[in-house]
């Protein structure tokens, strides 16, 4: 509800603005992190999202409330059960001058769906497209996929033509760190079209006067930036400095122990809602013996105990008033309210127990505990480097002596990517909005099959929630409301994650400046208006 509140004041102030192009300005960006690549299905990561989604369209759109709305394709429709038909949107042009056609549209989802990918998740039921005519598309799915819509609106189009002169017809391997032309170099439909991309120094964007958009009827009037420049400042003071001393127009993660300091400032205004983003703890459950730990012959975190044990250390009301400033919403699941498939009664902590934590590691047959090394970002997440401080300070109480590493978000998703953790913290958030996306991601098995376990790091297996994921992907109605309560009430017991809190998410902007404020913390600035 207060997402939605926070939408609508910010389309009314827009409205009663009723500025135009005429009016143009350059937009000064920050947040914490960089994008580490511009290739539109290499990295399914926020950081990446929020400025590649300015530059690439999607079939599909969504409103600032996150609704479906019209994109690349004008209409789409089920006409069977196994088969999706897209209506293309006609005069399309990519920024290089390439006409959009249905051929960019097969290669795209083809390429999406190619092992270099981490948009797999998105086009997991997908068989193959299939042109039919210039402007017509079909989606074919080896089962019936009543969510594919909502996938869809993450997949961006690309140009045949361009990847193909430019040899990208396959996704950039980032684990492998490999260098290719779609590193740095970006070619969509968009709203925008990248000018100038300097790694961690500073991207430019500038306005496509030719993107549809700006003319059809849309939930807001078009926005008057011409030119956006996005600087990455890893340093909260110095963001917070830049903003205030009108170097910065726009921050994207505000630091919560500022926000008072910023709505106090008579030139800043501070948005604030609930984000589609859980942060929790995942363990390695699969080796034998950990790759961090000075326990020798022995994984624990394969017993259920030693898992609760971690959970009942974790005293979340403190992180939560302390750490997270009261700007958190702590949780004992997978996903928030918003998402399609949330369960109330599921939504159940272990209690902060220390003394139970120290007998279940005792009854698992470690009563001097063990040492292990927790991996973490420092710059992704709300206040994510101090969350872990203080979660290893708790793990350390109880024995299980926690060594913190936290570092950049771009070495640290490489890093997890290859496995290379013990226990690590991740924040997750849903861009379809259904129960499904974050299942399959998370907790299926990896056993190759597309989308299943694709953030599955510590490679938690078990049959049985596999045999839900499963039944998930195909049921529709009560049926299959019934079977995400089964799973996430498995997900409860088995413990494969502890969960922390869904984030809250602050933007602070010059008061010249208005943005709808979305609960995917993407900023769309096709919408924002600068005075």
């Amino acid at each position: 509800m207060l997402m939605r509140r926070v939408g609508l004041a910010a389309a009314a102030a827009l409205l009663s603005l009723g500025l135009g192009v005429a009016e143009a300005r350059t937009v000064r960006w920050a947040a914490a992190g960089d994008p580490n690549t511009m290739d539109p299905h290499s990295q399914n990561v926020g950081t990446v999202t929020m400025v590649l989604q300015q530059v690439y369209d999607a079939l599909i759109a969504r409103n600032p409330d996150l609704s479906l709305r019209p994109g690349l394709a004008t209409a789409w429709t089920q006409v069977a059960p196994d088969r999706w038909r897209f209506t293309l949107r006609p005069g399309v042009r990519f920024h290089e001058g390439e006409a959009f056609t249905a051929d960019d549209v097969v290669f795209s989802i083809t390429r999406a769906l190619q092992p270099t990918s981490n948009y797999g998740i998105f086009v997991d039921t997908v068989d193959r497209a299939e042109k039919v005519d210039e402007l017509t598309v079909d989606i074919v799915t080896r089962t019936p996929d009543p969510i594919l819509p909502n996938k869809f609106a993450s997949v961006f189009m690309m140009s045949k033509s361009w990847a193909e002169r430019h040899n990208a017809t396959r996704p950039q391997n980032t684990r492998a760190r490999e260098e290719m032309h779609t590193v740095r170099n970006a070619n969509g439909t968009g709203a925008f079209r990248l000018a100038l991309r300097e790694p961690d120094v500073r991207t430019v964007l500038r306005r496509n006067e030719a993107w549809y958009g700006w003319q059809e009827a849309s939930p807001l009037p078009a926005g008057n930036v011409t030119e956006i420049v996005f600087r990455p400042i890893a340093s909260d003071p110095t963001r917070v400095a830049a903003l205030l001393s009108n170097e910065i127009d726009f921050v994207l993660d505000p630091p919560l122990q500022d926000l008072n300091r910023l709505r106090a400032a008579g030139n800043i205004r501070v948005l604030e809602g609930p984000e589609v983003r859980t942060l929790f703890l995942a363990f390695d459950t699969h080796r034998d013996e950990l790759l961090y730990s000075d326990l020798r012959g022995r994984n624990p975190f394969r017993d259920v105990r030693v898992r609760q044990a971690l959970y009942h250390a974790i005293d979340i009301q403190a992180i939560h008033r302390t750490t997270m400033r009261g700007q958190s919403i702590v949780t004992g699941t997978l996903f928030p309210e918003q998402v399609n498939g949330f369960v109330r009664e599921e939504d159940v902590r272990l209690p902060y127990d220390p003394a139970r934590a120290r007998a279940l590691l005792a009854e698992a047959g470690l009563p001097n505990g063990f040492g292990v090394t927790l991996d973490c970002s420092n710059n992704r997440y709300v206040n994510d480097e101090q969350i872990c401080q203080a979660i290893a300070a708790m793990w350390t109480r109880i024995g299980v002596r926690t060594q913190l590493k936290a570092q950049p978000l771009g070495p640290f998703f490489a890093q997890i990517q290859r496995d290379d953790t013990s226990v690590y913290m991740l924040g997750w958030g849903v861009p379809t909005l259904d129960a499904l996306y974050s299942f399959q991601s998370l907790l299926a098995t990896r056993n190759g099959a597309q989308g299943d376990g694709i953030w599955n790091y510590g490679r938690y297996s078990n049959p049985a929630m596999d045999a839900l994921i499963q039944r998930m992907k195909v049921e529709t109605g009560a049926q299959r409301a019934e079977t995400i309560r089964e799973a996430l009430r498995l997900y409860r017991e088995d413990v494969p994650h502890i969960p922390l809190h869904h984030q809250m998410i602050p933007w602070a902007m010059r008061s010249n400046v208005t943005i709808p404020h979305a609960a995917n913390n993407q900023p769309y600035f096709r919408w924002m208006v600068v005075n």
